[in-house]
């Protein structure tokens, strides 16, 4: 597992910033709008959900992100969504005419919408600011994910909130806090370079958030009775297993740039 990780590492960090530094901020909306299609798939597939609503559920989220483009007031996300909703809703009242279970039917095909679109939308907005943004963003996640880990497997005994996560502990949490402030001073002096104290409450905000977002994957995958979301990224499970931090992380690190970059 632990070889699985590092190899798909060794291959993808690289990767992963030439496709973010060197490329447009258009081409990295493309690749969030990939990200969004397959997250939502994975959410879906999570609670057996399929058929028309699903397909419109992946389509809505894919326009969501790609109406970030848009400069008309008559094309933004918020008409997106709420188009999306009338169409999701729409085909399940069509598809099939019983209508027992139509909440449970359409529930994962609309959480999932609202879960992973407007999340990654955050990411769009951090590198119209900057490429170095989400590096700095996903190298802090990063830190915080992997010093929580080793954290909790050499010194957790205390569980954090085993009805969720039963592998998780207090000394875990505690590595994501220590994780995201060490690596935002470190790679907010190399990249962004901002006074210590901005950047160690960027820090310690996304070494928080990153414990909500990934408990918060772990419930929607307690509650659908799965180890991982998917078997994508070979030895990181699926798509959602690896950006549940992220998702949270983004627009945190969003908002507190709107606050504390001096302007």
């Amino acid at each position: 597992m632990h070889l699985k990780r590092l190899i798909t590492a060794v291959i993808a960090l690289p990767v992963f910033y030439l496709l973010v530094a060197k490329l447009s901020p258009v081409f990295f909306l493309g690749l969030l709008i990939l990200v969004t299609v397959a997250g939502q798939k994975e959410f879906h597939d999570m609670y057996k959900a399929g058929g028309v609503p699903s397909l419109i559920g992946m389509t809505g989220g894919a326009l969501f992100l790609l109406s970030l483009l848009s400069s008309s007031d008559t094309v933004t996300p918020v008409g997106v969504a709420t188009a999306s909703f009338m169409a999701i809703a729409a085909a399940r009242l069509f598809t099939i005419k019983d209508p027992s279970s139509s909440l449970k039917d359409l529930a994962p095909v609309i959480v999932g919408f609202l879960y992973i679109p407007p999340l990654l939308s955050a990411q769009w907005h951090l590198r119209l600011i900057g490429y170095e943004w989400i590096l700095f963003l996903y190298g802090c996640v990063w830190a915080s994910d992997s010093l929580a880990y080793y954290a909790g497997k050499g010194l957790g005994k205390r569980k954090l909130y085993p009805e969720v996560s039963p592998n998780k502990t207090v000394a875990g949490g505690v590595g994501s806090f220590i994780g995201g402030v060490i690596a935002a001073i470190i790679l907010g002096k190399l990249l962004i370079n901002m006074e210590v104290w901005r950047l160690a409450v960027m820090g310690l905000s996304i070494g928080g958030i990153t414990i909500v977002g990934d408990l918060v994957e772990s419930m929607f995958k307690r509650d659908a009775g799965v180890k991982d979301s998917g078997s994508i990224i070979p030895g990181h499970g699926g798509i959602l297993d690896k950006i549940d931090g992220v998702l949270y992380a983004g627009p945190v690190l969003y908002f507190l740039t709107t606050v504390l970059i001096p302007q």
